[in-house]
Formats: structure tokens, sequence, C-alpha cells
């Protein structure tokens, strides 16, 4: 998207640069994004939401691009974000999008300068994820009991999902090539198209075994393709369908907190950690790019270790 300057004459003033619409400007970004960087569908979309909701507000306070957006317009941008009740993770997320945005049009020479460069996003500290104990767990995987295909499914899908640690959507997407029961792991496209390969337990591996001899058969349509889980339809399971599922499942095991499907990612890595695992193989199974995303798991395994120590060491008894 060269469309900012056209090379100045010797002793020429310097031309400002073309205006590039708000809409313009995304379009272009995600387009870079996505097939130069490789950056997942469903990350460019939230990119896109983010950027579409900045535009409207940096609008609204006078800019009429990208590229005549100040500091003082995205200052404004982030006090409005604030005061709407954003949390600071969303905040943090939606200035990163347009950090992004704007060293996109500073490399495709459409601004001189970057707005974003001196501003601060906000200073939040990282909640530690929540997780399922090992017994819970084992009340969520037995709860689908029942013969029918959509039990038999959705059993070898919560089996899969604790025992590989996989995102929500790299779960909905798995085709019957990517997993190999023989040698006992399946094979992710995660974020940014990464391939990567994740182990399966043995009695993931059996369920599986079990739903695709005796239960997909009975969920095939005539225009059912590879999807590995597969609705009612023959189309590949939703998202809000495992949502769904996990929500009845945890009801009918009676857990008692309310259990949502990244649960069980976090509890995969939890309670590997727990187990001795190292960190750097655990960072490879859930597919982060960064240590330092999986380390809030050694948090997690710390606080529950001190939870222990606060509930049941004789000296911390009152009176003691």
């Amino acid at each position: 998207m060269k469309t900012g300057r056209a090379p100045r004459l010797p002793g020429e003033e310097p031309m400002p640069p073309a205006p590039v619409g708000f809409a313009d400007a995304i379009d272009d970004f995600l387009s870079y994004v996505e097939l130069e960087k490789g950056l997942a569908r469903n990350t460019a979309k939230s990119y896109e939401s983010d950027l579409k909701q900045a535009s409207h507000q940096l609008k609204r306070l006078g800019a009429s691009g990208w590229t005549n957006v100040t500091a003082q317009h995205l200052t404004g941008w982030l006090h409005w974000l604030s005061d709407e009740k954003f949390s600071e993770s969303s905040q943090a997320r939606k200035l990163t999008a347009v950090r992004m945005l704007c060293r996109h049009l500073v490399s495709e020479q459409v601004r001189e300068d970057d707005p974003t460069a001196l501003l601060s996003g906000p200073k939040f500290r990282r909640k530690l994820p929540q997780t399922l104990s090992a017994n819970d767990m084992e009340r969520l995987l037995a709860a689908p009991s029942g013969g029918d295909a959509y039990s038999l499914r959705d059993r070898a899908m919560l089996e899969l999902f604790y025992s590989s640690g996989l995102r929500i959507s790299e779960l909905c997407g798995l085709t019957l090539q990517q997993a190999d029961l023989e040698h006992g792991f399946v094979r992710v496209f995660g974020k940014g198209s990464k391939e990567r390969v994740v182990p399966l337990g043995a009695k993931a591996r059996d369920a599986l075994q079990i739903y695709l001899l005796s239960g997909r058969p009975r969920l095939v349509k005539p225009r059912t393709g590879s999807e590995l889980f597969i609705s009612e339809r023959g189309k590949a399971i939703s998202r809000k369908t495992l949502w769904v599922s996990v929500k009845k499942y945890a009801e009918k095991a009676g857990l008692p907190k309310s259990v949502k499907p990244h649960l069980l990612r976090h509890s995969f890595a939890t309670h590997l950690l727990g187990g001795g695992a190292d960190l750097r193989a655990i960072q490879e199974m859930l597919g982060h790019a960064s240590i330092g995303t999986t380390q809030i798991y050694t948090a997690v395994e710390s606080s529950r270790l001190l939870d222990q120590h606060a509930k049941h060491h004789p000296r911390n008894k009152a009176g003691q």
C-alpha cells in the first residue's frame, strides 16, 4: 500500500502523506498480516474488530483517517476505553492492534511518524487461570456415559481436549488426517498456521477409537467431509456446541464451579506441571510462542502449594 509520498526533487518542500481513510488502511493491514505474516484468521478478525472500534472513536475525536491520527487523538481514545470500563487486558490488546497498524503505515511510507511511539498501555497484573482439580476432571470426563453417537463423540472430545491441551478452535477444526492413533499424537495447526505435534494419552486414544468405529459413522451425512468431530448435520462441531456440551456435562457431574472449555486447557498444563513435566515441553504442547506465557502455570502451582500449606500445616492452625 505504498500510496504515501512520491520522491522529492532536490530543494523541494516535503509533501504531506496522501490521506488514507480508516477502512482502506485496515483492509490493507489485515491483508498484510494474513497473507504475508500468516496470522490466523481468528486473530485477524479480532484485530479487525478492535481497529474498527478504534476508528469510530478516533473519528469522533476529529481524525479523518489513519494518516492524520495524532498521539493526542489516541490518548483521548485510551481515556474513552478506561471510562467505558474495558478491562486492562482488553485495553492492552486494542492498543497492540493499533500499534501494529501504525507501524505498518510507517513501513509502507504512508506516514512519516508513529503516533503510538510514546503511548504507554495500562498496567495490570495477569490473572491466574482457573483450573479443575484432578478429581473434578475425572468426574467431568465420566459424565458422557451413554452409548449413543453423541455421548461417544463427546467423551472422545473431552478426553482429547484434556489429554492434549488444544485451543478451542484447534479442537473444533481437527480433521481425520490430523489424528494418528497408531502412533499416539495429533498434528495441530495453531496460531499463525504454525504446526506442532501433541501426544495423546492412552484413554484419549481409546475413546477416539471407539468414537471413530461406533459413533462418527452414525453422524456422517452425504456431504460430510474429513472433520473429526461432527454435529448432527454432519458438519464440523462448532465452538458454541463445544461450550454447551462442556457446561452440560459439568452440571451432570455436579461440579461446584462454572466450567468453561478453556479450563480443560489450563488444567492440562497445570496438572502436567504438578506432575513434574518440563516447562519447555508444556510450552511446545500448548503452542505458546513465548516461555513467558507458559510460566503463568508455575504461579498457579505455587499458589496451590501456598494454599495447601496455609490450610494443613500445624503451625498455621489458630492458637498455635
